[in-house]
């Protein structure tokens, strides 16, 4: 059996995951687990949807949105707020518009799915 100490049993949504963890590592995956829980649930409420499968899509999109924003803010500072490596190569615009797009097809192909049960 492997070793249950890098391992971590997980709730989001209201359904149980383990995953592998380093022990030194639990904090951090844990206070991840809070924030992604808690953006599931935000949208679970405003979509009204209880699809697990296109909550957890539709957290992530959120989720990488708000990390792609942050990281525009970092470009519009003046050069001393920069840090070392905080060049991703990523194309914040086109990212966000491809987001938007993604998010704006998975409404419409899961809405169908909703209708259909």
């Amino acid at each position: 059996m492997p070793n249950e100490s890098n391992h971590l049993d997980i709730t989001l949504l209201g359904k149980e995951y383990r995953v592998a963890c380093p022990p030194e590592e639990r904090d951090a995956l844990q206070a991840a687990v809070a924030y992604v829980d808690a953006k599931m649930h935000d949208i679970a409420e405003k979509t009204h949807s209880n699809i697990s499968e296109r909550i957890a899509v539709m957290a992530a999109l959120n989720i990488a949105h708000e990390l792609l924003s942050a990281q525009q803010c970092s470009y519009d500072m003046p050069e001393p707020y920069l840090t070392a490596g905080s060049e991703t190569g990523v194309d914040i615009e086109a990212a966000t518009d491809r987001i938007k797009s993604m998010e704006a097809q998975l409404d419409a192909v899961l809405k169908h799915q909703e209708e259909l049960l």
